[in-house]
């Protein structure tokens, strides 16, 4: 014989099915956007997919040798960006020691074919100083994205202390292009190139 109780009960443990399902599910819809992301995104990259590759596991083993030397780990902040083999290294570290240091360290990896070395001697930037950073890099980015002249897939902004770096393989009008709409972004203190010219 039903009751209430067991009728609630019953309809708890349902709802608690439907919630358990549709969070697994919004769990897979997250991935798959994610992969679909990602795969749009190999998919423009101007790079070959090897090429992709192979700049990812230089970045990943420079993350991996600098994270294993405790001095370098506690006392420097670093961004290291391929695109080709040719590297960028933003970021500061106390002293010319370390950043040598890290400069040996991203030449002995494997692949590496040209670095650029931008480690600033001094102190590390602040939480506010990174995310005004985070936040011109999404301006900058919105913009290139926005603009029907250049293509924002294929170009990587990196911004470091107001700092703008911008990587990829482009044509020489698209480099201006690219150029000009960063230097027009309120925030910006200085625009590096470190394009690749088609």
């Amino acid at each position: 014989m039903l009751t209430f109780s067991t009728t609630i009960k019953n309809k708890s443990l349902k709802l608690c099915a439907v919630l358990f399902i549709f969070s697994v599910l919004q769990g897979c819809a997250a991935v798959a956007v994610v992969a679909l992301t990602t795969s749009a995104s190999m998919a423009t990259d101007r790079r070959s997919i090897g090429n992709q590759i192979d700049d990812q596991s230089i970045e990943i083993e420079a993350y991996n040798e600098i994270t294993k030397n405790k001095s370098l780990n506690d006392n420097t902040n670093l961004h290291i960006i391929s695109v080709n083999g040719s590297v960028l290294i933003i970021g500061q570290a106390p002293n010319t020691y370390l950043r040598d240091q890290v400069i040996k360290i991203i030449n002995s990896i494997n692949g590496v074919v040209r670095i650029h070395n931008q480690i600033r001697v001094g102190n590390l930037t602040s939480i506010t100083t990174q995310t005004n950073d985070a936040w011109l890099t999404s301006k900058i980015k919105s913009a290139l994205f926005s603009s029907d002249q250049v293509n924002g897939n294929t170009i990587k902004v990196i911004t470091e202390n107001a700092e703008v770096f911008l990587m990829g393989l482009v044509t020489k009008k698209e480099a201006d292009i690219a150029i000009n709409i960063t230097r027009n972004i309120s925030g910006v203190n200085r625009v590096y190139q470190v394009f690749e010219y088609l």
